[in-house]
Formats: structure tokens, C-alpha cells, sequence
């Protein structure tokens, strides 16, 4: 545990951040600003897209539509991070950490841009489905197997970790605290929905997702605009407070000037990160498997899903918290998103704070097993599946009924570990990501130029 800290200091520490947000600015720049000059454009091609007719239905039965991707990647990065995490990050930054989550968001858009259309680029056809993520673009990109063979370790760990047993104790716990089921019972009935799910692929993962985050999303949705509606005089002292101490430059007891600002901007940032996941190299993984050539579509997606998850459902738990709680500095994070919504909607708060966590760990424990599953496939060349979703399936238990505290802070450190191969193919193939191939006409419609093809050749 010792080493596990030093490493977990390094990993995340504040270069790491710099550099993960730096890759963000980097590609913003390169992109022109894209995320923000033609918001109309990627939304239009995103959310507007599912209203048209026979548009969110993929022509390959067997391959994923491009929302079933973004659904399945957003319910990997929707969690506890936007419940417990932006508590925490108030908690321990201040109000002015969620403007730093909204910085870190803004420049991620720009950076799962680019991991997205790589993901494309790179990906590989197995059978009638496509396989990819980063150790396809770090293998066939950069000829470095030894760096897609570590992202592809330390991806299929942080599984079993962060994507499972850490879920699964959020589950058991929020059922327990909420509504008093014991841990024992909670592991029976996660482990049988898991196992049920996961046994039917990637196919039955995604039917799953593209019904359950729209609900959530919705439900969500639907709790906080209640409570921001009953405090609504508070929201613009919410926003003042925001701003302001993002950019506090009072210095601390005994400390120094800027001390409050510097804790805004890391946890802000570092809460951010955890929420979206941009960066880290997960979702590419999913979105390669969708049933679309246009790596600038599936890179618009990924945008769309950092903004639902950071800009959207992180601001509004956010709002509820500053506008419902006065003394929200003084208390750990799941009590004070509970005293927010409990301000409102007394005793049935708890109780929807308890659904929530449930539904958005239950979601990102499904999500976390391709991510994994499709790790090992590459680790161990499609074989022993099987016995990665018996094991997987194992894990869910334990998850429930172990205290998981060293589990949680080792799935941190290989979250970090798993970003730094996947940094490195950012930075290096990103002459990959070219704004002049997206052209955009007066009517703003998107057309794409040729990529060119992909073999075991291509420099």
C-alpha cells in the first residue's frame, strides 16, 4: 500500500493532470476550437440525429448504432464520480472546483475527439464485428506492442477494480444504507442480472445501456430541476460563488497566496477527469465497435457523452448542493449530496439518491466488462472469454460483501497507469487528427474526405 501511494502520487499527481489537460488544450487548439464554433453542428449529428427516421439503428444487426456506443460509454464514465465525486470536490475545493470541472471538461471533448477517430482509424474487423481501442492505434500506429500490451493490463485490472468490485460495494451500500437490504442479498441478485448481461455480449450490454442511461439521465434530471426549482433564488449567489472562488486568491492561515484557488483547480480537475473519463482511453474501445466509417462522427459522440456527463449531470448535482446546503464545506461527500435532495423531497431524497447510485454503479459495471473483456481478448488472442466473465462475474460478488478500500485505491493508481500508453499515442499520432479533413459547408453539413486504409503496413 505504501508503494501503491508513491505511485498513485505520481500517476495523478499534478504533472499528470497538466499533461492529461494540456493533451486537451493541445487538441483544442488543433481543432480550432471545434467543440465550441460548431457546438450546432456536433449536436445536430449527435442527439438531433435520433429523431430521424431509422437513424439510431445499426445496418449491421450484430455490430453497435453509434448511440448504442455512446450509451455504453457514457453509462462506463455515469457513476458514483457524479454523485459522491462532485460532493467531494466541493467538499474538499470549494464551490470554485466545479468551474474547473467545467475547464476540464471543455478541453476533454477535444481530447475523446481525437481517441475516438483513432479508434476508427486503427480498428480491426474480427468475424463480423470491429475490435479496437488503444492498443489497436498504439500497436499499428506507433509499432509499440510492449505499450499496447501494458494499456491492455492495466485496462482488464482496473476492471476487476474500479469497474466491478468498487460498483458493486457502491451498489450493496447504497441498498443498505437506503432501504436496508443486506449485503448478502444484494450480492446474490447483482451477481445474477451481471451474469445474465454479460453472457449475451456486447449486443445485450448495449440493448441494455441505450435504455437504462436515458432513464437515468431523465430521472436525474427530473429530481434536480425540482429541487433547483424550489431554490431557485439561490441559483445566481450558486454561480457567483462558482466564479469567484475559482479564482480565489486568499491565501490560507499560515499558508500562501492563491491557497484556495490551488485547491479548486485540483480537485476540480482532478473530479472532472474521474467523471468523463477523457483521456484515459476507455471509450474508444467501445465506439470502435459501432457500425459507422466516420471516425469525426464517432469523435462528435464522444463529445456529446463528456458533455451530458461533466457539463450537464455533474452541474446540476452541483447547483443542488450549493443552493440547498449553506455549510456544504463541512461534511463528506454522500452525506452532503443526500442533505441536498432531502432539503426538497425529505425522506424520499435518500431514497432517490440510494436508486441513483445503484442504477449509475449497476451501469458502469456492465460497461466496465467489455472494456476489460476486450483487453484480455487482446492480451490472450481471443481466447479463455469464458473464464474472464466467470471471473468478472466472481468479482461482483466479493465486491458486495468485502470492505474494498485497498481494492478502490489500487483500481485508482491502474486508472492512471492505464492513461500514460494512451497519452502517448495522443501526443504522437496527432497528425492524425487534421480539422482540414472535416469540411464544413454554409449549410453546415459534414462530408468527410477518404481516410485512407488501414494494413500492418501503414506508417
Amino acid at each position: 500500500m505504501k508503494i501503491n501511494s508513491v505511485v498513485n502520487g505520481i500517476v495523478w499527481g499534478p504533472l499528470m493532470l497538466c499533461v492529461l489537460l494540456g493533451i486537451g488544450v493541445f487538441y483544442t487548439i488543433k481543432l480550432r476550437f471545434f467543440q465550441i464554433r460548431h457546438f450546432r453542428l456536433w449536436w445536430d449529428k449527435t442527439f438531433l440525429s435520433l429523431f430521424r427516421k431509422n437513424n439510431s439503428r445499426p445496418q449491421n444487426k450484430k455490430a453497435l448504432s453509434p448511440f448504442q456506443a455512446m450509451s455504453t460509454a457514457l453509462a462506463g464514465a455515469i457513476g458514483t464520480g457524479n454523485i459522491v465525486g462532485v460532493a467531494s470536490a466541493i467538499t474538499l475545493g470549494g464551490a470554485g472546483a466545479v468551474f474547473w470541472m467545467w475547464v476540464a471538461a471543455l478541453f476533454g471533448m477535444a481530447t475523446i475527439f481525437a481517441e475516438n477517430s483513432l479508434g476508427i482509424r486503427y480498428r480491426e474487423k474480427h468475424g463480423d464485428s470491429f475490435v479496437g481501442g488503444p492498443m489497436y492505434y498504439i500497436e499499428k500506429g506507433l509499432h509499440c506492442k510492449w505499450g499496447a500490451v501494458l494499456f491492455a493490463v492495466f485496462c482488464t485490472l482496473a476492471a476487476f477494480g474500479m469497474g466491478n468490485m468498487v460498483q458493486a460495494n457502491s451498489v450493496a451500500g447504497a441498498l443498505e444504507n437506503g432501504f436496508g437490504i443486506s449485503p448478502s442479498v444484494c450480492a446474490v441478485v447483482l451477481t445474477a442480472l451481471v451474469g445474465l448481461i454479460i453472457f449475451g455480449g456486447i449486443g445485450r450490454i448495449a440493448a441494455l445501456t441505450e435504455k437504462l442511461v436515458p432513464f437515468m439521465a431523465i430521472l436525474f434530471l427530473a429530481a434536480s430541476c425540482i429541487v433547483l426549482a424550489v431554490h431557485i433564488r439561490q441559483i445566481p449567489a450558486a454561480f457567483a460563488a462558482i466564479f469567484t472562488q475559482a479564482f480565489d486568491l486568499q491565501s490560507a492561515a499560515g499558508g500562501f497566496m492563491g491557497y484556495g484557488m490551488a485547491k479548486a483547480i485540483k480537485y476540480g480537475i482532478s473530479r472532472g477527469v474521474f467523471s468523463n473519463e477523457a483521456g484515459l482511453g476507455t471509450s474508444p474501445i467501445v465506439y470502435a465497435a459501432a457500425d459507422s466509417d466516420d471516425p469525426w462522427e464517432q469523435g462528435m459522440w464522444g463529445m456529446f457523452q463528456v458533455f451530458i456527463d461533466t457539463i450537464v449531470l455533474c452541474t446540476l448535482m452541483a447547483l443542488c448542493i450549493l443552493c440547498s446546503v449553506p455549510d456544504a464545506d463541512k461534511k463528506d461527500g454522500i452525506a452532503l449530496s443526500i442533505s441536498a435532495f432531502e432539503s426538497v423531497l425529505g425522506t424520499s431524497g435518500k431514497w432517490f439518491l440510494s436508486v441513483s447510485i445503484v442504477l449509475f454503479a449497476f451501469a458502469t459495471l456492465i460497461s466496465w466488462c467489455y472494456y476489460g473483456e476486450k483487453s484480455f481478448e487482446y492480451l490472450s488472442g481471443g481466447r479463455f472469454i469464458l473464464l474472464y466473465r466467470l471471473i468478472y462475474v466472481g468479482a461482483t460478488t466479493l465486491g458486495c460483501m468485502m470492505q474494498i478500500t485497498m481494492v478502490w485505491e489500487l483500481s485508482d493508481t491502474l486508472n492512471g497507469l492505464m492513461a500514460l500508453p494512451n497519452m502517448a499515442a495522443l501526443i504522437a499520432l496527432s497528425g492524425k487528427i487534421r480539422y482540414d479533413e472535416i469540411r464544413i459547408s454554409d449549410r453546415k453539413q459534414l462530408t468527410v474526405r477518404p481516410v485512407e486504409p488501414m494494413d500492418n503496413q501503414f506508417e
